[in-house]
């Protein structure tokens, strides 16, 4: 097949949508797919066009930044020359554009599949709220055109007031999370230079942003050290995110437990991120809403059980795993005694490598992605596809 990609961001931009948008592709193209990313060249030091892991990248120049997104004025010509080169197009969204993803697609005779990762949820505050708003209408647009959507969870799309509407068309696809092994030395050696030696540990991890709920973390400590006095927390993240101020309003509480917080900055390396995550005792996953976050994935393929909130889409790592406990959303006790609880019995929630991997085979997500991209393809050979 020859398959286009469309999403704002791409390597080396780093987040879970674009870990996972960069897995599908380069999985896609490893089977001999012929594969083209289109994306945004959101900063001048990135070539304009190449090829990187047997993946064509094509990046459009950006007008500046929106938010989270960034306006791009050359996507549509871009799109109209790549997209009769290929038999089948996948946009990722969120990705305001998709409608006009999907519009040139169809003149053209291709289908297109939606990989939805989420919702966009925004912080309080007027100009975000109006951002939220037009861009729901505009993915609303896009979901509507789309041919087939795919989602991490049937649990999510249940719950989402965005594809509830379009479930009918939903497909659900785990996201293909590759992970190495930790190295245990190294972990123990990192662990021992923080001075954490023998402390309990909980980790955490990801943009500091309101969505992640590391508020409700930091205000559990409290609490959480009632029952374990001792403990330490470790973060592995950004903190600032340029288009949100949360880290900075939570300054207050990140002060007040200074002497028991350990912020590792952005962890780029694989690698090192495995043995972050195997030298902590437990880690947290406090998000307001999440439809599948990878960290968590990602932790219990390195032997370190979860606690995370019990919202849709977010809840369903632990509950076919079992590796770790779901807390209430937005309740900081409810998540420091679901915290003491883990620390008190680890060997309880423990599961092996192969138990998770068996659940979270990456090979099967490719496998399901191409099945599903080839299906379009072939209603594609065999009939006209109608116009958004």
């Amino acid at each position: 097949m020859r398959i286009l990609m469309v999403l704002t961001y791409y390597y080396p931009h780093w987040t879970g949508l674009t870990a996972f948008a960069q897995r599908i592709a380069e999985g896609l193209a490893a089977r001999g797919h012929r594969v083209t990313v289109l994306t945004s060249r959101y900063t001048r030091s990135l070539a304009s066009e190449e090829v990187h892991n047997g993946v064509r990248i094509v990046r459009v120049p950006s007008w500046c930044r929106l938010s989270r997104g960034q306006v791009m004025p050359a996507l549509a010509p871009a799109l109209r020359r790549l997209v009769p080169e290929h038999d089948v197009v996948q946009v990722h969204t969120p990705m305001l554009e998709t409608w006009l993803v999907a519009a040139i697609a169809h003149r053209a005779g291709r289908r297109v599949l939606m990989t939805h990762h989420g919702d966009l949820v925004m912080p309080a505050g007027v100009w975000n709220q109006t951002v939220q708003r037009i861009v729901g209408c505009l993915l609303s647009r896009g979901a509507q055109a789309a041919d087939r959507i795919s989602m991490y969870t049937k649990d999510y799309t249940d719950h989402s007031e965005f594809l509830r509407p379009h479930r009918d068309k939903v497909v659900a696809v785990y996201p293909p999370v590759v992970f190495p092994r930790p190295n245990p030395a190294a972990a123990e050696g990192w662990r021992r230079s923080l001075g954490l030696d023998g402390a309990p540990l909980v980790g955490f991890a990801g943009r500091f942003v309101e969505e992640k709920g590391f508020d409700y973390l930091l205000r559990a400590i409290p609490r959480l050290a009632e029952r374990h006095p001792s403990v330490r927390l470790a973060f592995a993240g950004e903190t600032g995110v340029v288009y949100e101020a949360f880290y900075r309003r939570c300054l207050p509480l990140i002060e007040a437990h200074r002497d028991r917080l350990a912020m590792l900055g952005l962890i780029t390396d694989p690698q090192r991120m495995a043995d972050f995550y195997a030298m902590c005792d437990v880690f947290a996953l406090p998000s307001r809403s999440d439809c599948l976050a990878s960290v968590q994935i990602e932790a219990m393929l390195c032997g370190t059980p979860v606690v995370a909130t019990n919202i849709p889409g977010a809840r369903e790592v632990v509950r076919v795993t079992e590796m770790g406990r779901l807390v209430e959303p937005r309740d900081p006790c409810a998540l420091a005694d679901g915290l003491a609880d883990v620390l008190d019995d680890p060997a309880r929630y423990y599961r092996s490598y192969e138990a998770i991997r068996a659940i979270f085979d990456p090979d099967r997500a490719i496998c399901d992605y191409e099945a599903l991209l080839g299906e379009m393809t072939a209603c594609c050979e065999g009939e006209h596809c109608d116009a958004a």
